[in-house]
């Protein structure tokens, strides 16, 4: 961890010089997702690849640049695009953005993605606010030496997904009649999608949802005690339920159809912050 961790002083200063304000909210975008960010009240965009250290993102859908500005009032903070492992990044190199979100000063991290139902209760277009998660990738951003200026060697993940955070959304959900449910999210590492065997396997688990992202950061974010709302926008049913093939197109298709239910969600939140 210390060999890529000791170039935080660097990358926050960098940030700071250009962008001074207090900022203790953030919001991660997934994939399908960047027209979240025209709700943002925008004063200043860096793209990753000008930020010291970051690495650029290659996935479909992801911009790859820091948007800062005014939401729903709050001075916040937005990632348009994340990384994955996926991407021939390690857990580390993935989760960077979130220790250097820490120490610009943010608090609490909003998390976003799209995700495949392995519930028949969880439809396509629904919002789930994750409850909880199971790490399948066989990765720990945290393997390493540990710095205990940063955080605890052993984290405890009794609350991941804050429990406040979790009835606050729930009922602004409901309030403004938003599909939202509440799920288990399975991380894997990808790219390939799952087999239908492993969709059962996934079921028989506990997971309502699966996708290649989220866990890492959730497991890093805590490490920081930050608190953390995560939501997946369902943008497929798993081959649990079908044999047809998925398609990136589609996926990122019902993303964006489900963008406003989204933001409608977030902005009410940031206001109850």
């Amino acid at each position: 961890m210390k060999k890529i961790l000791k170039h935080l002083p660097e990358t926050v200063d960098f940030i700071k010089k250009q962008y001074p304000k207090t900022v203790d909210t953030a919001i991660i975008l997934g994939t399908g997702l960047n027209e979240i960010a025209s709700a943002i009240n925008e004063e200043l965009v860096i793209p990753y690849d000008k930020i010291p250290h970051f690495q650029t993102s290659t996935a479909p859908s992801h911009k790859g640049q820091l948007i800062f500005g005014k939401m729903a009032g709050k001075q916040i903070m937005i990632m348009q695009g994340r990384l994955h492992c996926y991407e021939g990044y390690s857990p580390l190199e993935v989760t960077y953005p979130i220790f250097t979100l820490k120490k610009i000063g943010v608090q609490n991290l909003i998390i976003t993605n799209a995700a495949g139902s392995l519930n028949k209760d969880i439809q396509i277009g629904d919002l789930v606010i994750i409850t909880d998660h199971i790490n399948l990738t066989g990765k720990n951003p945290l393997i390493g030496e540990n710095d205990i200026n940063l955080g605890p060697r052993f984290p405890s993940m009794h609350d991941p997904y804050h429990k406040q955070f979790v009835e606050i959304a729930k009922n602004i959900a409901l309030d403004n009649d938003i599909p939202a449910k509440t799920g288990v999210y399975a991380g894997l590492i990808g790219p390939n999608l799952e087999t239908s065997a492993e969709c059962k396997m996934l079921k028989i688990i506990g997971a309502d949802m699966v996708g290649l992202s989220t866990v890492h950061e959730v497991i890093v974010g805590i490490y920081l005690q930050m608190k953390i709302l995560a939501i997946s926008i369902i943008t497929n049913l798993t081959n649990l339920f079908h044999t047809d093939k998925h398609l990136q197109n589609e996926i990122e298709k019902i993303a964006k159809s489900s963008q406003d239910m989204l933001k409608i969600l977030l902005e009410n939140f940031l206001q109850q912050l």
